[in-house]
């Protein structure tokens, strides 16, 4: 039986991800980007989800977007090699967490309003799941804001770093890891079923995935489009629908246990998309909701929740037997 969650936290946009404050941050990662692609770039045909042809969708500032057919699925179009790919990812992350960006001034609120409610969700389903001390391994680009909280909290008897761009490299473990945790890595992985095979051979039969992920079928990137400015490479060099994600981990030999998108923030996104570009084309529902207070906001995020229409999906997968 696969179930789905909702959350009663909230808190303000500008608490984890500041729309202005966040804008010379993706302007960088975009220059870096234009600069890795005039090194080298392959272009995807084919869609990592469905292996069907994609189609066209549009440019983000000047890098070309395509389209899963089946999923509605979101893919950069073309690629650099896996170094050159591994070096980018490298950057930006080093960037996002020195002190000349908007992550350093908001590092507290992302603790406790983005990784610590994680790692509750984490510990939670262990629970459910009888696991006790579990080992976890933890596919992310060193360093990982999130691998010292996993190593803190004393949950687990083993934590294992395992860096999502040496995939090549990577150790061969025998399948005795209990669970996975890929927060946000294949919303930038060069090659997200590799990705997830990777872990999978990490993991004992029966063992579990856990999985975060912007997706392209909620809220507001539904309504904003190519104008989400939260929608850039290599951040989101890959944005998966809700259905992409539950096709790409089925294939991979999992079984859906939970499957829920318990965003808070999508129609904060979308005001404050509205608010710095008021020519953002809305419809007449959109406007009245806009223009609402912020019960009748909270009242619609809820409902977004409860009908896995947010734009923040949670996966939890187990490793078949």
């Amino acid at each position: 039986m696969m179930w789905s969650s909702e959350t009663r936290r909230t808190f303000p946009l500008s608490s984890v991800k500041p729309l202005e404050g966040m804008t010379p941050y993706r302007d960088y990662c975009l220059e870096a980007t234009h600069e890795s692609l005039r090194k080298s770039a392959l272009r995807r045909e084919e869609s990592p989800v469905t292996g069907s042809r994609l189609e066209a969708f549009g440019e983000i500032a000047g890098l070309e977007y395509l389209r899963c057919p089946d999923t509605d699925s979101l893919f950069l179009a073309s690629l650099p090699d896996t170094d050159t790919w591994g070096d980018l990812l490298k950057d930006v992350n080093r960037h996002r967490q020195s002190p000349t960006t908007f992550h350093a001034e908001i590092a507290p609120s992302r603790r406790e309003n983005v990784h610590l409610p994680k790692l509750d969700w984490i510990q939670s389903v262990l629970v459910l799941e009888g696991l006790h001390t579990p080992s976890l391994v933890e596919a992310s680009v060193p360093s990982s804001e999130f691998l010292p909280i996993l190593r803190e909290s004393r949950i687990f008897s083993e934590v294992v770093a395992l860096d999502e761009t040496e995939l090549a490299g990577a150790p061969k473990l025998s399948g005795q890891i209990d669970a996975a945790a890929l927060l946000e890595s294949l919303d930038r992985a060069h090659d997200p079923a590799l990705l997830v095979k990777v872990v999978a051979g990490y993991l004992r039969p029966g063992g579990l995935i856990f999985v975060t992920s912007l997706v392209s079928s909620g809220f507001d990137f539904a309504l904003l489009g190519k104008r989400n400015l939260y929608l850039f490479p290599p951040d989101r060099t890959n944005c998966f629908s809700l259905t992409g994600l539950e096709v790409l981990l089925a294939r991979a030999g999992f079984e859906l246990l939970e499957v829920s998108t318990p965003g808070v923030l999508d129609v904060e996104i979308v005001r404050a998309h509205v608010e710095r570009d008021p020519s953002i084309p809305l419809s007449v529902f959109e406007r009245q909701l806009m223009a609402r207070g912020g019960e009748v906001q909270g009242s619609f995020q809820t409902f977004l929740q409860q009908n896995n229409m947010s734009s923040f999906a949670r996966l939890v997968g187990r490793k078949k037997r």
